[in-house]
């Protein structure tokens, strides 16, 4: 069992795409994790096939390093606001954060919001300023930014101590200084050694063992596992516990096996002491949140809290006619039952029953945490349909209060004024800007998050791919009135088979298409965006009536304008409210959620009918 003196518990937090994981690789690397010879994938910490399609993190894991006599565990948390509930949990595990920076684009939203979680427990930072071999890097401007965020934060003096480092993540290399670059990453081992302070024996005062379980996890061997850090107290392979859980209930429990972080590996431990973290095998029934302690006499520790989710989207059964086709599972209860596994494993996740029995609410930190839900699930095997997202609201004073989101946008010059016009119909007020230089400005907006719903398409349009644009949860203020979220209408199929590239051809000039031809349709769905706000109903599987005759000058070419082919998040910020997203392991659809062109039309009609304007 390592001396707590020589243990360093660290999370690297960082906005996305800062670089985190790729210099988890070269510390793993330079510490000697790997063989010489051995083949390592880059950012090898994102072993989730989606992150490494996305170039995201989207769990926190544990990893260590040997240092010397010192044993640094690392926690490499997500970049992107949707998985903040991912680094509230990591932050309670460690000692110290390593804050990441990008040299030219400085704190950004996710940067600010970690930050403000890391100083509110009291955590010490090491801050590095990453890729400095950038052509537009601006350290020391960066380097006053982030001064300007830990005051506004309202960090102590003993926390605007930092360290500062820069890197270059990519090759391996971090300096205290700009002019004498460095040639390897010991100058960050240094700043975390010193500048981490080791794990107290007890933070709460209790002697004995004390374990708050922060992750699961499941291996086909030993079954369910717990994830943690010890607070006090030493647990032992083989032991007996006490599981104290919610609601006060106090189970007994046994230790199987334990293990610990040895490089990228768990590696089985007979004991474990203050401070460590680790992996503990043989409980079965145990939630994040719940405490692992002694026999006699347990104490629990405060259960974990994590911010309010804003976003809710119903999930509901695959009811179209190609249901069946292409998954394993498609049955409500297959449905119910993953998705409570998601809300048992992720406490920022809420599984809701609805008033029908095929369908049910997920609540998430926002569209793109729900998305990759959507994407997992029909990855497993699952079919399902989903709706647009929705913002989750509360009451406060007999007034309906939404959630706001503050929205950073970094965007060429040229490209200000219309970002601006597109915003304010979104309600989206303006709170700062600045010029960075080289053409690029950066403005901050406070915007309800249902008015972000589908902007991102919009903004890269209109910034032509040079935009970057982050945000956060800004709390919550009365509800801003209508947001217009889509200008053009549909394109629905009202007849089932496949489509021609004749009929696609000849309706090209009035609608965008989602689809190639050859593809099977069915009656209502959607395959396209009309050039108009009206939805329009095609029948797109007719072909070319052929005759015995041959027409001088009928011999058309037929050539296609390429598909716009959305992703799942894309088409999830396509649709309205009365289409849905069909998710299956091949496909995915849009479609209305009314099929039949009839009753959507007697649908429209009442909706006129309610809001006055019939007679």
């Amino acid at each position: 069992m390592i001396s707590r003196e020589k243990l360093r518990n660290i999370a690297i937090i960082a906005h996305v795409d800062h670089g985190k994981t790729t210099l988890v690789d070269h510390m793993l690397r330079q510490a000697g994790v790997f063989r010489a010879n051995e083949q390592v994938v880059e950012r090898v910490m994102d072993s989730n096939d989606l992150e490494r399609e996305k170039g995201i993190t989207i769990l926190a894991k544990n990893a260590s390093v040997r240092y010397g006599p010192y044993k640094i565990n690392l926690a490499d948390t997500p970049g992107h606001a949707d998985f903040g509930g991912e680094v509230e949990r990591a932050l309670r595990l460690v000692d110290g954060v390593l804050l990441l920076v990008d040299a030219a684009e400085g704190p950004l939203p996710q940067t600010r919001f970690v930050l403000q979680k890391a100083l509110g427990l009291h955590l010490p930072a090491v801050v590095v300023v990453n890729k400095i071999d950038r052509l537009d890097a601006r350290p020391k401007e960066v380097l006053d930014a982030i001064y300007s965020l830990f005051i506004d934060l309202g960090a102590d003096e003993d926390q605007l101590g930092f360290p500062i480092l820069y890197a270059i993540a990519k090759q391996g290399r971090a300096s205290t200084s700009l002019e004498t670059p460095g040639t390897d990453l010991k100058p960050l081992f240094e700043a975390i050694v010193h500048t981490v302070p080791p794990p107290p024996e007890s933070t709460t005062g209790y002697p004995g063992l004390q374990l708050l379980v922060q992750n699961l996890d499941y291996d086909d061997y030993v079954g369910r596992l717990a994830i943690g850090r010890i607070t006090s107290g030493v647990i032992k392979s083989g032991q007996a516990v006490s599981l104290m859980k919610d609601n006060d209930v106090v189970t007994r429990e046994r230790v199987q096996k334990l293990y610990g972080f040895e490089g990228m590996k768990r590696v089985e431990l007979p004991e474990a002491g203050a401070g460590e973290i680790v992996v503990v095998s043989g409980i079965e029934d145990l939630h994040i949140g719940d405490t692992i302690s002694e026999v006699e006499l347990p104490e629990p520790l405060p259960r974990i809290h994590v911010d309010e989710p804003t976003m809710s989207m119903v999930f509901r059964v695959n009811d179209g006619p190609f249901a069946g086709r292409e998954g394993r599972y498609v049955t409500s209860r297959n449905i119910r039952e993953r998705l409570m596994k998601e809300a048992y494993r992720n406490p920022s996740i809420r599984v809701l029953d609805t008033d029908s029995p095929d369908a049910f609410q997920v609540i998430g930190r926002g569209e793109l945490q729900l998305a990759i839900i959507v994407e997992t699930m029909r990855r497993e095997g699952f079919e399902l349909t989903v709706s647009n997202p929705e913002p989750v609201t509360h009451e406060v004073d007999g007034a309906v209060h939404e959630p706001m989101e503050l929205l950073v946008c970094d965007m060429p010059d040229s490209a200000v004024g219309s970002v601006t016009e597109r915003l304010g119909p979104r309600k989206g007020r303006m709170v700062d800007m600045a010029h960075l230089g080289s053409g690029r400005v950066r403005i901050s907006f406070r915007i309800p998050a249902r008015g972000l719903i589908g902007f991102r398409t919009e903004y890269m349009t209109l910034t032509r791919g040079e935009g970057i644009m982050s945000s956060q949860p800004d709390g919550y203020e009365p509800w801003q009135g209508t947001v217009p979220k889509r200008v053009n209408g549909a394109v629905v199929v009202e007849t089932e088979g496949e489509a021609t590239a004749y009929d696609l051809f000849h309706l090209q000039e009035r609608a965008t298409f989602f689809i190639p031809p050859g593809v099977s349709l069915y009656q209502g769905m959607v395959i396209g965006e009309h050039v108009y706000p009206a939805d329009i109903d095609v029948n797109v599987v007719r072909g070319r009536k052929l005759t015995n005759i041959r027409a001088a000058g009928r011999d058309e070419n037929v050539i296609l304008t390429p598909p716009r082919v959305l992703s799942l998040e894309e088409a999830l910020e396509w649709i309205n409210s009365d289409e849905l997203v069909e998710a299956t392991p091949k496909s995915i659809r849009l479609r209305k959620r009314s099929l039949d062109k009839g009753v959507r039309y007697r649908e429209q009609r009442e909706k006129k009918r309610d809001a006055g304007l019939l007679g």
